[in-house]
């Protein structure tokens, strides 16, 4: 991929350069306003060093950025400085590489992911949440539950951004640590509640959906305003945060037939309903 973006530094050198343009400033006349030199400036919008939050607060002044826009970038600096206080205590156990995208999660104005194997961490209700980390091995599972839990407040923000979720029905099939019946009955239910709130739409695609095949999950972030738009890709070891337009484009269109191969709200509405009766009956069956 021609451009992706490693780290919350890149990420906020990224937005910094944006919100420069977007004020018709150049490098020169942003290094007046820090005094420092044009260099420092080019460096910092490329993410090859740090930057004082100070600086970052004197540049979003000089921009003219103000409000929600601004304490998120405020929000990304502290991440990139890797200030202690935003992710100490139970925050602590966040792996460094998401800690970008939970930073960037309330700013987004849309949001878009593919599930094919797992349910993502903010439709999780606790009982799968708990029963994933304890099956995982997970040494600290009250500070990981409390932290996804924490995650949930995206959803009652004022304005909170539209979040569109399409599941494999292998992620409501598959449940952590193989069969409870228990487990999913809980989960689908707590689907079931949260299809109810404004701005979440949830669509499920099923087995025999037409598509030549589909593709590892990925999540589109779009924003208003200055911030860049990205996809972010996840992996065992790490994560990718991809803002090149082409290959942004490449996940829109992916979206885009995966969305017209799944489930409509109201079809996905009465396949849950169906799965849970199914659940219902395997716990009675297995008391």
């Amino acid at each position: 991929m021609a451009s992706t973006v490693t780290s919350r530094r890149k990420q906020l050198g990224n937005e910094l350069r944006h919100a420069r343009t977007a004020a018709s400033m150049t490098q020169q006349q942003v290094a007046e306003v820090l005094g420092c030199t044009q260099g420092k400036v080019n460096k910092i919008e490329s993410g090859a060093v740090g930057v004082k939050l100070g600086d970052v607060r004197a540049m979003l002044d000089a921009f003219g950025i103000n409000g929600d826009e601004s304490e998120a970038l405020m929000g990304l600096a502290r991440a990139a400085a890797g200030q202690r206080g935003h992710w100490s205590g139970y925050r602590s156990v966040v792996p460094h590489w998401f800690r970008t995208f939970t930073d960037l999660e309330p700013a987004a104005v849309e949001i878009m992911t593919w599930h094919g194997e797992r349910i993502p961490g903010p439709l999780q209700s606790e009982h799968y949440m708990l029963k994933q980390f304890t099956e995982f091995g997970a040494t600290d599972v009250t500070s990981l539950v409390r932290n996804r839990l924490d995650r949930k407040s995206v959803f009652d923000q004022p304005q909170p951004p539209y979040y569109r979720f399409i599941l494999s029905e292998a992620a409501l099939r598959r449940a952590p640590g193989g069969n409870a019946p228990a487990v999913m009955l809980d989960q689908i239910e707590h689907l079931m509640e949260l299809d109810r709130r404004q701005r979440i739409y949830v669509h499920v695609l099923k087995f025999d959906a037409r598509l030549a095949s589909v593709p590892n999950d990925f999540t589109i972030m779009r924003f208003p305003d200055r911030t860049r738009d990205f996809v972010y890709i996840e992996h065992s070891a790490s994560g990718l945060y991809l803002d090149d337009q082409k290959d942004f484009q490449l996940f829109v269109d992916s979206w885009d037939r995966l969305r017209g191969a799944a489930l409509e709200r109201q079809e996905t509405r009465e396949f849950l309903k169906e799965l849970a009766e199914d659940y219902r009956r395997k716990m009675g069956q297995n008391p």
